[in-house]
């Protein structure tokens, strides 16, 4: 039987070491030798892969980011490279790669598997920004909206304390997801996506009749694609009078303790991933919608745009409107 190899490639997010350690138990566990590719597909090009056993995963499905380390790799984008990252596969005999990461790794795992007929691949969506077309959610998505969630409860503390507007910066690239589910969840005042047109006058109009109704703070979450987290904060000031202050959540997004359901999601995923090669499918990336996992052929869900559900934009339309 053929060797299996897995990576991570792009941003990190807390769940990938719950995904190495189930890819080392579940690959024993079908009779196939693991290997592990050590900074995404930099490695994959300088030959950085090693064996993988238990030992090499005990104890790290408590931690964020990655074990195995990840990249952006510009090399790899050029075909002598991917040459050079095939011929690394072949000399160990892999002939299965799994690929955790977002669309821009899994382009790249497409453009390998156009180079070669004797290896398989397939794909994990892992990403924050659940930006992945035909799939409603990517590996690391709850763990980063709990993080977002604590942030906001704890800011909302000394806005209510200070009688302050205070202005919150998601990330998310250039999808509103994040801003949208945690704005809903936290119970955001205001709520700005590039998905969704916004009228500034309309939350002006809300906020000043809540202000003589007693109200004496507001929380607003905006995604960092719409890049105006300074033009709102001055808006609270300018045209309501109110101070605000900007809180730009950053890379803590990505880290911290993995929540139980992406670590169950990381053993769902990579199962399935597995059970997918041993099938003989040649590139495919596992996907999760209607609550079940399905498989979607690599070329369904590369270089195609993502959206966000209707039913939750529907809910992202009622901000400014009460």
């Amino acid at each position: 039987m053929k060797n299996i190899a897995i990576l991570c490639s792009g941003g990190d997010v807390s769940g990938m070491n719950a995904a190495l350690k189930r890819f080392v138990e579940y690959s024993k566990l079908k009779g196939m030798l693991p290997y592990f590719v050590y900074n995404g597909y930099e490695g994959l090009i300088d030959n950085k892969i090693k064996k993988a056993d238990y030992c090499d995963v005990a104890g790290i499905i408590s931690r964020g980011g990655t074990s195995i380390g990840t990249s952006r790799s510009s090399r790899f984008m050029e075909e002598t490279f991917r040459e050079q990252a095939l011929k690394n596969l072949h000399a160990l005999n892999i002939g299965y790669l799994v690929v955790l990461g977002g669309d821009g790794s899994f382009r790249g795992m497409q453009k390998l598997s156009d180079m070669c007929d004797d290896i398989s691949f397939s794909g994990i969506p892992s990403t924050i920004d659940n930006d992945i077309a035909g799939t409603e959610y990517a590996l690391g998505v709850d763990t980063a909206l709990n993080v977002i969630k604590f942030s906001i409860d704890a800011i909302r503390d000394t806005a209510s304390s200070f009688g302050r507007a205070f202005v919150i910066e998601t990330m998310g690239r250039e999808c509103g997801y994040l801003a949208l589910v945690a704005a809903l969840t936290s119970g955001a005042e205001m709520c700005l996506i590039p998905e969704l047109p916004y009228d500034l006058g309309s939350y002006k109009k809300n906020f000043l009749k809540q202000m003589d109704d007693g109200r004496e703070y507001f929380i607003s979450v905006v995604s960092e694609a719409l890049n105006n987290t300074e033009e709102i904060a001055t808006w609270y000031k300018s045209e309501l009078g109110m101070e605000a202050r900007i809180m730009v959540l950053g890379h803590i997004q990505r880290g911290g303790n993995p929540t139980v359901h992406d670590r169950l999601m990381a053993f769902h995923f990579v199962t399935h991933a597995i059970d997918t090669l041993l099938e003989g499918k040649k590139s495919t990336v596992i996907c999760y919608n209607d609550g079940g996992f399905d498989i979607k052929k690599i070329e369904e869900v590369s270089f195609r745009g993502s959206k966000i559900s209707e039913e939750l934009l529907s809910l992202g339309r009622e901000y400014g409107s009460h």
